[in-house]
């Protein structure tokens, strides 16, 4: 029985995909490299790396239960542990509370900035799911809270001395620069990208079931503003990083990036199911294409 129940939460928390932690966790680690300026240290790193798969874990479980009376109506989701009721909600949600706080006590073994940020992290992953239901382009909600990470690895290197007594909302301001929140904006614009993909394999189902996606608000120019959406993502980066001091190691990543981006073109301009999950799942290694080609420059230096 034991066995039989970690199986179910192991597959709850998509623990065989991924791609899900991984598109979450690489631009954390191109913007912690950034904020050190190189190597940030195996403390860091650990935080960071099992911090993300910690905290989307949590956020599977949470989004299982907001979407139990949807998913059994879409194909791909209908056989999820909590929507055929083989995990009750009551065991998803606290599955769900004791990830979180494991995440919370990495992020306590860092500093009094990322322990406020993280706060605000946990909001955007709790709003999410809901956000589906009232929002035109929720994707945008997700492109937050994938990219708070980002935020999270400026104030983790610069809010080393700030202390409670020093505690203000400028203070915070101040730890995190414009740059931090500019590569969260572009790289919102990824996940916009990814995730449009993502929701044009179940279009038809949500169409059906009244859910708001990105897919459906596009309608037929989802594809043409996927493409627009990895040219800002790109484009952005490119250019919050061109004083950073980067050298050929980051240009070459941009254009492997570029390229990958047109494969993905090439998958999803049919708008096939198969075509549009392949293009979302390969996304991940754009994402460390990017974070490749800043960790290599910092090397090379």
């Amino acid at each position: 029985m034991l066995r039989e129940r970690l199986a179910l939460y192991l597959d709850l928390i998509r623990w065989n995909r991924p791609a899900g932690w991984l598109l979450l966790l690489w631009p954390s680690l191109s913007a912690l490299w950034v904020a050190a300026n190189g190597w940030p240290g195996w403390h860091l790193l650990a935080v960071f790396v099992f911090g993300t798969i910690l905290m989307r874990s949590a956020g599977c479980c949470i989004n299982d239960v907001a979407d139990r009376d949807f998913d059994r109506h879409v194909k791909r989701t209908a056989e999820r542990p909590v929507t055929r009721g083989a995990v009750s909600v009551r065991e998803a949600l606290w599955l769900g509370a004791v990830l979180a706080l494991a995440a919370f006590g990495l992020v306590l073994t860092t500093n009094l900035a990322a322990i406020v940020g993280s706060f605000a992290g946990l909001a955007v992953t709790l709003i999410y799911p809901y956000a589906k239901r009232h929002v035109a382009m929720p994707q945008a909600v997700l492109g937050v809270a994938f990219s708070f990470g980002i935020p999270l690895a400026f104030a983790v290197i610069g809010g080393a001395n700030l202390a409670w007594q020093d505690l203000s909302w400028q203070a915070l301001v101040d730890v995190v620069p414009m740059r931090a929140w500019g590569l969260m904006a572009f790289n919102l614009f990824w996940v916009l990208a990814y995730d449009t993909e993502y929701a044009m394999v179940d279009r038809d189902d949500d169409l059906r079931i009244g859910m708001k996606t990105s897919a459906i608000t596009l309608g037929r120019y989802d594809v043409t503003a996927i493409m627009g959406f990895y040219a800002i993502y790109l484009g952005g980066w490119w250019w919050m990083l061109s004083e950073a001091g980067l050298g050929w190691a980051w240009w070459s990543a941009l254009v492997l990036a570029v390229l990958q981006a047109a494969w993905h073109f090439s998958l999803i301009h049919s708008r096939t199911r198969v075509g549009c999950f392949q293009a979302f799942r390969l996304n991940h290694w754009l994402g460390a294409t990017v974070f490749g080609g800043i960790a290599l420059s910092y090397v090379l230096r």
